[in-house]
């Protein structure tokens, strides 16, 4: 039977993400509910900062204690604790690194946006930061495709960020320093936040997140030209974009769309990338158009970018004892036209001195 002393003793234990001092200290349990005939425990909780990633990391823990003990499901509130409760065990000498954000930052953004789903923008963010990191840049991704996160799965990371002081670690794979929502959803839960909470939680991406120096900070945007879009445009005021689309003119029409976002906000395109661009059968190396032939030069020049990439339909080589399921090797041929398209960007966006 699930106790309440029981319940508060464990998950007292825990400590506030960035007052390091623990709940039971905090006196930041509120709440605790529990309905014995369906296993069920509802909390209420303090911290100090609401919707963040270290919010999440705590919320797992807890309901990770809360089963452990007995729960079949959990239910949780946070809210901020008092200013005064804050004020009484805040560190004042605690040392905010610069933010990306800052006028000094020497990090360019690179958003990788496309019209619609798809047509595979999240695979061409994954290659290109890879590419970019085996020409020797630094280089960070943030899966900001938050209600289609796939980057983690698609780079074979199984590990997940830590939190060093007030900071989140970002994973680090193929010389790529990763961020994803997919790192704080739990079992692979559908993320049914609203517009606002999501924009927070991409700030918290940018401010949050031990990110180290790096020369480009690539953006996986979700597709279209909806809510998670347009705060990353008002965001990062100087951000570059790379358009993804395929040759079909219809994909390339929408495609067109958000080009037009990204130059009514002040956004640099730089280059279109037409991908699943044709079949070559390993046989005969012959070319196969499958989905039609001309979008990424129709979108190129509508855009008057250039078209800096056109990459073929293939699966990369799987390696049962590094999988990565979509990230193509050095040697393969559409790693090397990878390499290509990274080589065009440090041309057109050379690192800042």
């Amino acid at each position: 039977m699930l106790r309440e002393e029981e319940l508060k003793q464990i998950i007292g234990q825990l400590q506030d993400p960035f007052l390091h001092k623990s709940l039971e200290e905090l006196d930041a349990i509120e709440e605790i509910k529990i309905k014995q005939e369906k296993s069920h425990v509802s909390l209420k909780i303090g911290i100090s900062k609401t919707n963040t990633a270290e919010q999440l990391q705590l919320q797992q823990k807890i309901v990770e204690k809360v089963k452990e003990a007995g729960a079949e499901s959990v239910g949780l509130r946070f809210h901020e604790l008092p200013q005064e409760t804050i004020a009484a065990y805040q560190d004042p000498s605690s040392n905010q690194s610069d933010s990306l954000l800052s006028a000094g930052s020497k990090t360019t953004f690179l958003a990788i946006a496309s019209g619609k789903g798809g047509v595979g923008k999240s695979t061409v963010s994954v290659n290109l930061a890879v590419a970019l990191a085996r020409l020797g840049k630094k280089v960070g991704l943030i899966d900001a495709d938050i209600y289609g996160f796939s980057v983690p799965d698609m780079m074979g990371i199984t590990k997940r960020p830590v939190v060093r002081g007030e900071k989140i670690i970002p994973v680090e794979r193929f010389g790529v320093k990763v961020i994803s929502m997919g790192f704080f959803v739990e079992d692979n839960a559908p993320v049914i936040w609203r517009g606002p909470m999501l924009g927070k939680m991409l700030n918290n991406f940018f401010n949050e997140v031990e990110w180290g120096e790096l020369d480009y900070l690539l953006l996986d945007l979700p597709p279209g030209t909806g809510d998670v879009a347009l705060d990353v445009h008002s965001m990062l005021p100087s951000c570059k974009e790379i358009i993804v689309s395929t040759p079909h003119p219809t994909a390339a029409f929408v495609a067109a769309r958000a080009g037009a976002m990204a130059i009514q906000t002040d956004h640099e395109i730089v280059g279109v990338i037409e991908n699943m661009a044709y079949f070559e059968s390993e046989k005969t190396g012959e070319k196969e158009y499958v989905f039609g032939r001309g979008g990424g030069e129709k979108l190129a020049e509508e855009l008057r970018v250039p078209l800096i990439g056109k990459i073929p339909l293939q699966q990369p080589d799987w390696d049962d004892d590094d999988f990565a399921p979509s990230v193509y090797g050095e040697d393969h041929p559409t790693g090397q036209i990878y390499q290509s398209i990274a080589k065009q960007v440090t041309n057109i966006i050379p690192v800042k001195a």
